[in-house]
């Protein structure tokens, strides 16, 4: 797989994970808002020219372990970021 890198912003009570690909300009999203310490995962957008990477499932495994270590639940309110919860029950810690 070529090289991805996580970024994450974020504006107030809002934000998103970014994926940028190595041999691409296009940009995966996660977008998420946040409400009483839960960051409610809203979705995952995977231009098509970057799809089929795994990078969907990069951007999960970046807000888990920024919740792991910033103490914050997720809630996946995006069908994607369900299944991923449904697959990785190692991840309920995190799980609002």
């Amino acid at each position: 797989m070529v090289g991805v890198t996580i970024t994450k912003h974020e504006t107030g009570q809002a934000g998103e994970y970014q994926a940028h690909v190595a041999d691409s300009d296009q940009i995966g999203r996660l977008t998420w808002t946040e409400r009483d310490g839960v960051r409610y995962a809203e979705h995952t957008l995977v231009p098509s020219a970057i799809g089929g990477r795994g990078v969907a499932g990069r951007l999960v495994e970046a807000m888990v372990a920024d919740a792991r270590e910033n103490g914050f639940r997720i809630a996946p309110l995006c069908s994607y970021v369900d299944v991923a919860f449904k697959r990785h029950p190692d991840w309920a810690d995190v799980r609002a």
